[in-house]
């Protein structure tokens, strides 16, 4: 089936690689027996797949699927961290793709069946669980919805797709495919545990609102950038959704967990010694009012988001040290900025960050790090900070 982009001069071209894809485009495939449009693909996908999916591309004689696939299949950072979340014998994965979270929950269940709708991909899956050290599960060419229906589960997962025929790329999970919302009791009923994997654009609210039975928001974040949103649901649960903010960084994993809507009071201050500015899952959650009382931090401004200390604490996202607060006139900037470059960041500011490295001639870079944001009274401030721990 794969035999002809198995040789061994086309896998060792796919490889070794280094040029532009551009000019393959145009000079054409060397090989006769390949296509441009193949060779094309294998090439971009493994080098997506580096970062992404390291045990993958050191695996030798990998096939990967169009780029679509791999954009929304899960990375080993995020697969590894689901296999934790949920627990039982037996799970099904109704929206199989790529197998990548599939291979991850097999290594904690008894049984993961993996159910793709798509041929390809099926045979995709299947040719590559005989070369990955772990084998503990088949995938199947079936229409996940129809293959549960007189079955039951532990768990069954589902990442549906994104992408709409008419409307492309979507966000709304009643425009996703399966529309879990449409199918939720069918779901309910065939398992424990329900996970659904969803996009990081999709707004937590909204969701909660579609979909009853919500136990348990994840959020994810990998080197600060929201990856995923996983959603736990559980036929009859009633009980207030709790929040789970991960960051996964080269340094360490930050963790923040509430319950969704809980009160949380907030106490304002002028910038002190240190800055802390909370990571992407955090900012994703809407968790801003409970930083003040879990981690002992003042709110510089009710919209701002940014947080000061006097003391130097633990925090989920990056820490400063307070180095100059200069307010926001034409004057106080002048003398204030005698260098040409800083990492400029805008918090509840009018003014973008584009027009303001225009407008004070600053380049992006260096070990600056400016803050221009609001304090109490609305009052306009740039904050000239040096780093203290590269955790992001």
């Amino acid at each position: 089936m794969f035999d002809h982009l198995l040789q061994k001069e086309v896998q060792d071209y796919i490889k070794e690689f280094k040029q532009e894809l551009s000019r393959l485009a145009f000079s054409g495939s060397p090989f006769t027996e390949v296509s441009t449009k193949e060779l094309l693909q294998q090439i971009e996908s493994r080098q997506k797949a580096k970062a992404k999916l390291p045990t993958w591309f050191n695996t030798p004689n990998i096939i990967y699927p169009a780029k679509l696939h791999l954009e929304q299949t899960s990375s080993e950072a995020t697969a590894t961290y689901k296999q934790n979340i949920v627990k039982g014998k037996t799970l099904a994965d109704i929206t199989g793709g790529f197998g990548i979270d599939s291979y991850y929950f097999a290594q904690t269940f008894e049984q993961v069946h993996h159910f793709e709708i798509q041929q390809h991909l099926c045979d995709v899956v299947t040719h590559n669980l005989k070369h990955l050290p772990n084998k503990s599960f088949k995938s199947q060419l079936k229409d996940g919805l129809k293959a549960i229906e007189n079955k039951t589960f532990d768990v069954i997962y589902a990442d549906p797709s994104r992408r709409h025929d008419s409307k492309g790329k979507v966000f709304f999970l009643e425009d996703c495919e399966p529309n879990i919302p449409k199918n939720l009791d069918y779901l309910l009923q065939r398992c424990t545990t329900l996970l659904v994997k969803t996009s990081p654009m999709l707004d937590i609210s909204v969701a909660i609102k579609a979909l009853d039975n919500v136990a348990e928001i994840h959020i994810i974040a990998l080197q600060n950038e929201v990856k995923e949103v996983l959603w736990t649901l559980g036929k009859g649960h009633t009980k207030t959704p709790e929040i789970h903010t991960v960051n996964i960084t080269k340094a360490g994993t930050q963790k923040f967990t509430f319950s969704w809507n809980s009160p949380a009071q907030i106490s304002l201050s002028t910038p002190l010694s240190y800055l802390y500015e909370p990571n992407a899952a955090i900012l994703k959650s809407g968790a801003f009012n409970h930083m003040c009382g879990a981690f002992k931090v003042l709110k510089l401004h009710k919209h701002s988001h940014l947080y000061t200390s006097q003391d130097l604490v633990d925090f989920p996202g990056r820490r400063f040290k307070i180095e100059k607060v200069v307010p926001y006139s034409k004057k106080q900037m002048r003398s204030s900025i005698d260098f040409d470059k800083a990492n400029i960041s805008t918090r509840n500011f009018p003014e973008t960050v584009a027009r303001l490295q225009e407008k004070w001639k600053l380049q992006q870079g260096g070990a600056r790090y400016l803050f221009f944001t609001t304090i109490e009274n609305d009052k306009k401030i740039v904050l000239i900070c040096s780093k203290i721990i590269d955790e992001i």
